[in-house]
């Protein structure tokens, strides 16, 4: 009986990193295709079910990127709401990587245009 849990934990562990390469590939043509959401969706999911997979995450982190500079430099949307939206996608970059060295300089640069108008900076 010890014998058939260990087989049975040891399957288990093999098909959840298994499902791992093709999420993350699955993932990476979503966002080569500029479906964001559905790339994110996936990745958060997965995310929940292997934690510690460093390869979700940072495919997660480029998703939230791709997503947050898609906004930012939508030049369609008006500031009143790119910029927001922008800066909350950027902050969950953060969430998900905290070194993003590209998502803390996309941060500052919204924070400073909301205070060289005397705004208050969106949370």
């Amino acid at each position: 009986m010890n014998f058939t849990r260990t087989a049975l934990l040891v399957a288990l562990a093999v098909s959840a990193f298994a499902a791992d390469p093709a999420v993350v590939t699955q993932a990476k043509k979503q966002i080569a295709e500029k479906k964001y959401d559905a790339a994110i969706t996936a990745l958060e999911a997965a995310a929940k079910t292997s934690p510690k997979s460093a390869e979700i995450k940072a495919t997660l982190a480029d998703a939230l990127l791709a997503k947050a500079d898609s906004i930012m430099f939508d030049d369609s949307l008006p500031p009143r709401t790119k910029y927001p939206d922008a800066l909350r996608t950027y902050r969950k970059v953060l969430t998900v990587d905290k070194d993003n060295k590209k998502a803390q300089s996309n941060i500052s640069t919204i924070e400073g245009i909301y205070r060289s108008m005397g705004r208050p900076v969106p949370e």
